[in-house]
């Protein structure tokens, strides 16, 4: 009797796999993290080898810990850091190069030059600003530097997928076996699918320079890909969403006009759209949400911003003013407010609403009465306002006013980021009982494909509210703190050229 269902959450900083019961409980996980490689200003890498051999150790640590048989499984779903680039020999499994990760901003000056000529046409047809933050430019740039790859291109040995590819076709065999797929969701993070096709785009694929036969087929969210062929013996792999989709699947948003937001490495909000694809004015993305078998793709407006929590690691990692990334709420505690200091995260340049690849981190109104502790602060709270900044563009672009946010992802137990982000929102911020929705979500497609569950009304029956935050700052407060925080935005981007 199948009993459970699994997910592998491949993340920008780590690796889980999780195993669910059909209510949506965890039963076990495991975790494990890779290394963040960067070669030089502006480059961000990982090992794709490194990535398949943590995720093969948390499989087998996440059933050690359950202690449940393999066959009680009913299926495995996928989810992943989207956009994140990997180019490998079919025949050999090899990568020809690192994985240049979503934040890498190497492309910029080609991106700049296609924008100039075609931008409009792109976005038309992909619902995407031309950037470095998608896996078209990444997958040229690889195509451009690597010798190996333009010889192995004639031999038809390249194959190209994001992460979630890469997996899948690992994990049913690698070469002479696997089986090179990914899913609507992801596909619409390449910059060379239409949207409205659903297809990859002949045209776009000119434009970027890119070959036809190396990019994975097009399947539906919540579909069959294939079995598994280690480890998990002949278990399906029947879902596959990138991280942010998944979250929005897990958190049961299937109603236009539901809004999540997750607070991961960067922080991604996605709002329900629909079947029809509603084009940005005011800075966002558009991107599908999913798409369950044969049923009719979901849209989403997205607002993407690059670092959040990754932000909290940088003050472990690079300044060392915590031993932990959960010290942070410790340290930000200490005092009342910021002190006047605002912080604006622009590692990676900023994403939406701004889009300025050249800005740059800041940090302003430094005083001597400043100290580490509303340095801690600012940094948490400058999540909440890049979420702000995304959420008044949602609301122009939609014509629809927040009612209340749901809220997932890591940064979500920091009960002093979720008080001020419900404070300078002037909205409830909920967060469900279980945390962990990106995998979830993964579990979820992959139990409806499994026949695990019958439908999306037994999903949404197992979503309940855990914490509810709710505004409790004046008004004249709130305006004061985004207006300074506004300035501080325009002081980030004087950097850009």
């Amino acid at each position: 009797m199948k009993k459970y269902v699994c997910a592998i959450d491949q993340g920008t900083t780590s690796t889980r796999f999780m195993i669910f019961d059909k209510s949506g409980d965890v039963v076990a996980f495991d975790q494990m993290e890779h290394r963040q490689i960067y070669p030089y200003s502006g480059w961000v890498e990982h090992d794709p080898l490194e990535i398949i051999e943590k995720t093969l150790k948390v499989i087998i640590g996440g059933l050690a810990k359950s202690g449940i048989e393999i066959s009680e499984i009913s299926g495995i779903g996928i989810t992943n850091q989207r956009e994140t680039t990997v180019l490998w020999d079919k025949t050999t499994g090899k990568p020809y190069y690192n994985a240049i990760v979503w934040q890498d901003v190497r492309t910029d000056d080609m991106c700049r030059e296609l924008n100039r000529t075609y931008g409009e046409r792109i976005r038309e047809k992909t619902g995407l600003p031309v950037n470095t933050y998608f896996s078209a430019s990444k997958i040229k740039w690889i195509i451009d530097n690597i010798p190996q790859v333009k010889k192995d291109l004639d031999k038809g040995k390249v194959l190209f997928g994001n992460i979630d590819s890469w997996l899948i076709w690992k994990l049913t065999g690698g070469p002479g076996r696997g089986v090179h797929v990914t899913d609507v969701s992801n596909a619409s993070r390449t910059q060379l699918m239409n949207i409205k096709t659903l297809e990859w785009d002949k045209e776009l694929l000119d434009i970027f320079g890119i070959p036809l036969e190396i990019l994975p087929q097009i399947r539906a969210s919540s579909d069959f890909y294939g079995c598994t062929t280690v480890l998990l013996e002949d278990i399906p792999i029947c879902g596959d969403l990138g991280d942010q989709q998944a979250a929005l699947f897990g958190q049961t948003c299937f109603e236009s006009g539901e809004v999540k937001n997750t607070y991961g490495t960067g922080c991604f909000m996605l709002m329900n759209t629909g079947n029809t694809p509603i084009i940005s004015n005011n800075g966002l993305l558009t991107t599908i949400g999913y798409k369950i078998g044969k049923s009719a793709p979901v849209y989403c407006l997205e607002g993407s911003i690059a670092i959040a929590g990754a932000l909290v690691q940088w003050l472990r990692d690079n300044l060392g003013i915590i031993e932990s990334s959960s010290g942070i709420q410790e340290l930000a505690g200490q005092v009342e407010d910021n002190g006047g200091v605002y912080f604006v995260p622009a590692f990676s340049g900023l994403f939406a609403p701004y889009w300025q690849s050249k800005a740059r981190g800041t940090i302003v109104g430094l005083t001597r009465f400043v100290n580490k502790h509303h340095i801690a602060r600012a940094a948490l709270e400058a999540t909440a306002f890049q979420t702000k900044d995304v959420i008044n563009a949602m609301e122009k672009d939609s014509k629809v006013p927040l009612k209340s946010l749901k809220v997932d992802g890591g940064m979500v137990n920091n009960d002093l980021l979720m008080q001020f982000q419900a404070d300078i929102m002037n909205v409830p911020v909920i967060k469900p009982k279980v945390t962990e929705t990106t995998a979830l979500g993964a579990a979820y497609a992959a139990g409806l494909a499994s026949g695990f569950y019958e439908s999306i009304n037994e999903l949404k029956a197992n979503w309940k509210k855990g914490k509810e935050y709710l505004p409790s700052m004046d008004s004249m407060m709130r305006e004061k703190l985004y207006k300074n925080w506004k300035k501080a935005i325009e002081k980030s981007m004087d950097w850009v050229d």
